[in-house]
Parts: C-alpha cells; structure tokens; sequence
C-alpha cells in the first residue's frame, strides 16, 4: 500500500486542474406522486432530526462500477417504480419562519435527477482512471438543488481499468447513513437465478463484545459464584470503559489538539481549502478474508490494520525521520447504531410494503479511534494492534452516549451554538475522519 508505487494511492492534492464537464439530460419519463392530494402531501411533513441538521454541507459520493453499459430508460424507470417505497427521496427540506427544518413531500422528475456528462475525448482516451476520479472530485465543489430531492445519479459511459461504465451516485447526508443507504440498494435489487426475489443474504455474524457473550451454564456445585463474578466484572468493565472514553471524547472536543504533522494543516494556512482529489486503492476481499481467518479477527479489523499501515508508511517516507518512536494520529469514526440484525428486518419490511416504519435517517454515534504510526518488520503486527484497540471500544458504550449527547445539545442549546463548540473541534482540529 506504499502511496508511491502504485496510483491511485493516499489522498493527494490535484496538481492540474479539473477536466471541464458539459452534462446534459437524457429523455426519460417523469414519474410525479398519485397516491395522495395535493392537500395531502402538504400534510406529509417530518422535521428534520439533529444529526441530519448537523449533515448541512456533507454530501456522500458512491462510485459502482459496471460490466456493461447501463440501458439509462430501463434504469431510470426502476427508479421511478421504487420511488414510491422511499418518502425521504421524494422530499425536499424547507425551513422557514414558523417552523422549524423539515422534510415535504414533492413531485419527482426522474430525468432531473439522471445526468450524462460530457468529458474531453483526449483526456478520457489518455488516462480514464484519471478522467474519472477527476470527475468525480469535481462533484464536491458543486451545489445540489434545493428545490429538488438531493439525490443524483451520473453515469460515465467508458470503460476504465476496473468497469466497462460507471455509474456515479450523490446524496446529500441527511438522507440517510450508510445503514440506510445499503437497505435501500438491497431492497431494490432483484436476484439474478430469479428476478422476482431478494438477493441471497449472507447470516449476520454476532456481536463479540463482552458484554454480547452468552453466559454458560456452569454445574451449580462448580461454578456458580464463578458465573455471577464473571458476568458482574464485565459489567464494571463496561462501566468503567464508558467513563474514560466519554472523558476523553468531552477533553479532546473542549481543551485537546492534534499537533502539526504532515496529516494536518497548519492554523491560518489560506491553502488548506484549495481543491481535494478522490483517489482509491483496490484490495482482493479473498486476500482481506485469508488475514481474518488466520488473525481470528474481523474484516474491519484488518482493513483498520492496513490504512494503519499505509499511513505509517506514507509518514515516515515523507518526513525522512528514521526513528522508531511512535506516534498517535486520533481519528474521528462515525458509528451506526442500529442493531446487526436490522438490515435484514428493514429489507423485509419495505417488501412487505411497511417502508414508513423502517428507521431511515441517521442514526450515528461517534468515537474516537487512535491510528497508531510506527514501522514494524511484521506487517500483521498492525492488524495486531487494531484488534486490540477495536475490541477495547466494543467494551464501551461510547458510541450511545455521544450519540445521545449530540441530541441533547441540538435540542437544548440549538444547531447554532452546538455546531461551534462540538463540531469545530471535533472535524477541524482532528486529522482523520475514518469510515467504513
């Protein structure tokens, strides 16, 4: 994962400037709602939650590759046909002086929403990878309408290294998590062996905190006493875990800043809002999957072990220090904090038609997950230290209570005062906002 062999690599800045884009509007049919008056859907209002008031200018970008062109008109009408089952996508957000932010219905013209753009042909002949990620970084800088639900699809039609076509999805935040979003794609794909079901979905695996563990029915002569120290002790554990990563969550929001490295900017420095690229690297799940096996741990923990890795790598290769010492870059991950189980419910539920009752939004938590920069002669002793700080924070209801504190702030303090304290320092001073 050395950033300088292989491209694309680590985030880097854009050394040209970005490919010029020409979009225009393919002829597709314009789906608008039936089920419901006009006087109606001006009673379906919903406010906007706080965290969803706290996505204001994030925006998430999903590049899919695909193995033949995409049929726009078929497409688009698979669109139109499950618009229906998601009333967030066929909502806009309007605030104004009597109430308070909310979502309202809205009719849905499914062509404003399906963009072609049009690339330089030298450009895209020369280095499609390079045009395509040109593209789509390019998709940060530009505002969404407002007027119309936030969500767009772009669709790239040439091959690249990886895909025959690409189809570009934006959304803005407060539509939904990752949670949500993955509900809805399974929940609009059909079976290949049978295009009238569901795709297979694979047993959600269990939790493996402590406090997920099931306790064991010990003979009652033996261990008994054993059994209820046992299961108090990871009580306490949990309790105390809790305390001192909510303190240390509250200190580094209020008092605590990351020092200057090459992974932060520097106060005062005009540069630092300059254009940003969207570079990705590809690994093979069968090669992640094989590390899993054999660490006895999970996918999240190897792909956390390998960006520790890489960022090490890319540290020390930089800087020209040859030390040893180690360093500390905190990162900030969002978490869902919803149940394993609830994807497979929520599919279920909108097939059933119940597409109202599923949880959509955001429902997020946050925690703070160090990433911790030295060279190892061991590759796996990253994995290593991952699965040891990831197991340490499932023994911790960090997650629940900031998720919990940013509802109380937002609801007793307002979005105003709550995003200058928390949110300033929690995205501005941190290095690393880390996702999977």
């Amino acid at each position: 994962m050395d950033a300088s062999s292989c491209r694309p690599s680590g985030a880097a800045l854009p050394t040209t400037r970005l490919l010029p884009i020409r979009t225009q509007r393919s002829a597709v049919a314009e789906w608008t709602t039936t089920d419901y008056s006009a006087t109606a859907a001006a009673a379906e209002e919903e406010p906007l939650s706080p965290t969803a008031r706290l996505m204001e200018t994030i925006h998430i970008i999903v590049t899919v590759g695909l193995g033949c062109p995409v049929n726009l008109p078929v497409f688009s009408a698979g669109i139109a046909a499950q618009l229906a089952r998601y009333p967030r996508f066929r909502s806009i957000q309007v605030t104004d002086g009597s109430k308070g932010p909310r979502w309202v219905r809205t009719a849905v013209n499914v062509d404003d929403h399906m963009i072609v753009p049009t690339l330089h042909p030298v450009a895209v002949e020369a280095d499609p990878d390079r045009a395509l990620e040109d593209y789509v970084a390019s998709l940060y800088t530009l505002p969404m309408d407002r007027s119309r639900p936030l969500w767009e699809f772009h669709f790239l039609d040439f091959p690249t290294s990886e895909a025959a076509s690409t189809a570009v999805i934006r959304l803005h935040h407060s539509l939904g998590d990752g949670m949500s979003l993955i509900t809805l794609l399974l929940a609009s794909a059909r079976s290949v062996a049978d295009p009238t079901r569901l795709p297979a979905m694979p047993e959600q695996p269990a939790r493996t905190g402590a406090i997920y563990v099931p306790r064991r029915r010990q003979p009652p002569a033996a261990g008994v006493l054993a059994a209820f120290v046992t299961w108090i002790w990871s009580y306490l554990v949990l309790v105390w875990n809790t305390m001192v990563d909510f303190a240390i969550f509250a200190v580094t929001i209020v008092f605590r800043r990351d020092l200057h490295t090459l992974f932060k900017r520097v106060d005062g420095d005009v540069t630092s809002n300059r254009s940003r690229r969207f570079v990705h690297r590809s690994l093979s799940l069968d090669d992640v999957k094989l590390i899993k096996n054999v660490m006895n741990c999970t996918v999240n923990d190897v792909l956390v072990g390998a960006t520790s890795a890489a960022l090490s790598r890319y540290y020390f290769r930089k800087s020209g220090s040859s030390k040893a010492s180690k360093l500390c870059l905190r990162s900030v991950l969002p978490v869902n904090t919803r149940p394993t189980t609830s994807l497979q419910t929520y599919v279920d539920m909108i097939e059933s038609g119940k597409s109202n009752h599923v949880a959509w939004g955001n429902q997020l938590g946050y925690i703070l997950l160090p990433f911790h920069l030295a060279m190892h002669s061991d590759p796996l002793a990253y994995v290593r230290k991952a699965k040891k700080i990831i197991d340490r924070k499932k023994s911790s209801l960090e997650v629940i209570f900031t998720c919990k504190m940013n509802a109380f702030f937002v609801k007793m303090f307002g979005m105003k005062v709550y995003m200058l304290p928390v949110c300033t320092y929690m995205f501005y001073f941190l290095k690393l906002k880390y996702t999977n």
